[in-house]
């Protein structure tokens, strides 16, 4: 056998020839100077060889050990060459298969709307392919898992987290049904989160609503965000159907916002009464932004929407956001005219809570809507008037 001390010292000479060490294992010595491991092996009566890696950078301990692993493969009947073939090939499809990739895949493959598919890949864009977007998919573990999800939730983002928990295991099952990764590696750490407990934020009073509206008015921040906090509170609209608001939907002249199927949680088209104020703030948003798709476009990039965190890091910024979250302002809505004496039904059609049965749904769109009208031109006025106390 073999000693590194041989192995250094062998010396080129004219012709090739090997130093042989065990089991088919040996040096072969070029009459360039290059010292090359081969192993000679024999499967179905054939011999063949297989290259280990050069001298010194393959040592002595190291070229034994690789050979061994193949002799495994042999015993098993598989050649080594034809499996680091196949490995070769794996690892490049491996590296074409990141998860970012199968990520989009399965995107594509789902039949949502796109708006929820554009809410769900903004996720993925933001928590999870910074850490492993570019990493193949097979070669992900439970530990860069649980490392984006300890993050999210760290920032105080667990329903976030819940999300990205979900989706990155509907990614990875994808994977695994296409024989593009082994295992699951979300599984491993599936209870690693705390329970997410929703908490609702209680009803804002009168004096709370009106100190948050004067709060809102005077910090400092951007027209269009102010402006869209605004539409939000005057028509009870979701934050982010006020934010993506479009010009198109709006009949200025009749008093109407039409905001389509696609954009609303229910997936049916919503028509609300504009009350006077609501259409002020239209006429004085469309020198600013009437040559746009929206009325309140990002200020990055003209061709999309404001995004509704606008409105939450505003909120923070004045010190609201335990106390208020933009989603409560129906809450609130809804509480406030409950107390007024608005009927039930006709709050709820203009929260877009409709009745599921479409017969009635169409009768109470008819019976409600003036109703409704004669409600949001009341609630403008008291904000307005609780804005001033």
């Amino acid at each position: 056998m073999l000693t590194d001390a041989r192995c250094r010292s062998a010396k080129p000479m004219e012709k090739l020839y090997r130093l042989n060490d065990y089991k088919g294992l040996y040096l072969e010595i070029k009459p360039s100077g290059v010292k090359a491991w081969r192993y000679r092996f024999k499967l179905a009566g054939k011999e063949s060889l297989f290259a280990l890696g050069d001298y010194p950078s393959v040592g002595l301990a190291d070229a034994r050990e690789k050979c061994e692993d193949a002799r495994k493969l042999v015993r098993l009947g598989v050649s080594p060459v034809q499996n680091r073939q196949f490995e070769k090939i794996r690892r490049e499809m491996d590296s074409a298969n990141t998860f970012e990739a199968v990520a989009k895949e399965w995107l594509a493959l789902k039949d949502w709307e796109d708006v929820t598919k554009t809410r769900r890949l903004d996720m993925l864009q933001r928590v999870v392919f910074p850490s492993i977007g570019k990493l193949p998919v097979r070669q992900i573990t439970s530990a860069h898992v649980l490392d984006i999800l300890m993050k999210t939730v760290k920032r105080g983002a667990p329903s976030v987290a819940a999300e990205a928990k979900r989706t990155m295991s509907s990614v990875f099952e994808l994977a695994v049904a296409t024989l593009r990764a082994d295992t699951d590696p979300v599984w491993a750490v599936r209870k690693s989160l705390p329970p997410n407990k929703t908490q609702h934020k209680r009803a804002l009073s009168v004096e709370e609503i009106g100190k948050l509206l004067v709060d809102f008015d005077g910090h400092g921040g951007n027209f269009q965000t102010i402006n869209a906090f605004r539409l939000m509170w005057l028509t009870l609209t979701r934050p982010n159907e006020s934010v993506k608001a479009e010009w198109s939907e709006f009949d200025i002249e009749n008093a109407l916002w039409k905001i389509p199927a696609q954009r609303m949680k229910a997936r049916r088209e919503h028509v609300l009464p504009l009350p006077t104020q609501a259409l002020d703030l239209l006429k004085a948003m469309r020198p600013v932004t009437g040559n746009t798709k929206f009325v309140f476009p990002n200020r990055d990039d003209r061709a999309r929407p404001m995004a509704d965190a606008a409105l939450r890091q505003a909120l923070k910024k004045l010190g609201w956001a335990t106390k208020y979250s933009p989603h409560g302002t129906r809450t609130t809505g809804s509480t406030r005219l409950n107390e007024i004496g608005f009927r039930h039904d006709v709050i709820e059609a203009q929260l877009a809570h409709a009745e599921p049965n479409a017969v009635r749904r169409a009768y109470n769109h008819a019976t409600y809507f003036e109703e409704r009208r004669v409600m949001m031109q009341k609630w403008a006025d008291l904000l307005d008037e609780w804005r001033k106390q």
